[in-house]
């Protein structure tokens, strides 16, 4: 398998305030441990909005900390999910608001840099949905120059949305940046009752990095294998791009913990493998 696989921050770990997916202050340190024992190759971080300057991400001593473990177990960092920028939107209209999130998102990119960061994934869904065609205007304007320093860092501004394949490509072309790119839920595709192949020849080439999760159909999440998502179509077409970067395990999980994600991560390999 010449992918690297990875989990999502939280998800073998108890949760944090009431949530799985999120960066648990006080124990993160823990999961690197964990992700080692289970034979992962890497953890995707995430910047939460809540006690965002406790996150080591962007506290001083905080890059520190994370590449010390990283040394210490072999399990990598080398994307990001900037939840944060699901409660404070850069397309917020208000714009003190926003430039505050513009101050944070170079912050991040910056210090992620000290990382060796591929890909920082911009989440664009939810409450942060590119909604209306103003949404996506002020999103392009306040990310723009956002774009010249990943470029400059080498960083991917990872694009995760609800938009269709048409609306979601005339967005990416609006950048005009090849660090500009497409994070792909196959989980939340699913939900929205997307086809993966016309996602795929839309924009393929441009996907840096892979969720791994199913959900229901306009619902919530399940097993793998247990939803709408077509994992067979979906592997099957991604053969036709040169796809690298690691997939991320972001599956359900419940009180069971780790072993609910051993058995999924488990499936997750046997479909990957059969399909490749």
């Amino acid at each position: 398998m010449k992918n690297k696989i990875g989990v999502m921050q939280g998800r073998l770990l108890p949760k944090y305030q009431g949530r799985y997916q999120a960066h648990p202050i006080n124990y993160w340190q823990d999961e690197f441990v964990i992700a080692q024992k289970i034979g992962l190759d890497c953890i995707e971080f995430i910047l939460d909005f809540n006690n965002a300057e406790n996150n080591p991400l962007l506290k001083a001593g905080g890059i520190d900390e994370i590449n010390k473990l990283i040394e210490q177990t072999g399990v990598g960092v080398k994307t990001i999910c900037a939840d944060y920028f699901m409660e404070a939107p850069l397309h917020f209209e208000d714009i003190k608001a926003s430039e505050q999130s513009q101050n944070i998102m170079i912050k991040l990119l910056n210090n992620a840099a000290g990382l060796g960061i591929t890909d920082i994934v911009i989440p664009c869904v939810d409450q942060s949905s590119l909604n209306n065609q103003l949404a996506v205007n002020r999103f392009v304007e306040r990310l723009s120059p956002v774009v010249n320093i990943a470029e400059n860092l080498g960083v991917n501004l990872s694009l995760e949305t609800d938009l269709a394949p048409q609306p979601f490509v005339e967005l990416l072309d609006r950048f005009n940046s090849k660090r500009v790119t497409v994070n792909y839920d196959i989980g939340n595709s699913a939900a929205l009752g997307y086809n993966p192949v016309e996602e795929l020849d839309a924009y393929g080439m441009k996907i840096t990095d892979i969720h791994i999760k199913d959900r229901i159909k306009g619902g919530k999440s399940v097993l793998l294998g247990e939803g709408a998502a077509n994992f067979n179509v979906f592997f099957s077409k991604l053969k036709e791009f040169d796809y690298c970067a690691p997939f991320i395990m972001q599956a359900y999980r419940d009180d069971e913990g780790v072993e609910v994600f051993k058995k999924q991560l488990t499936w997750f390999k046997n479909i990957y493998k059969y399909e490749n």
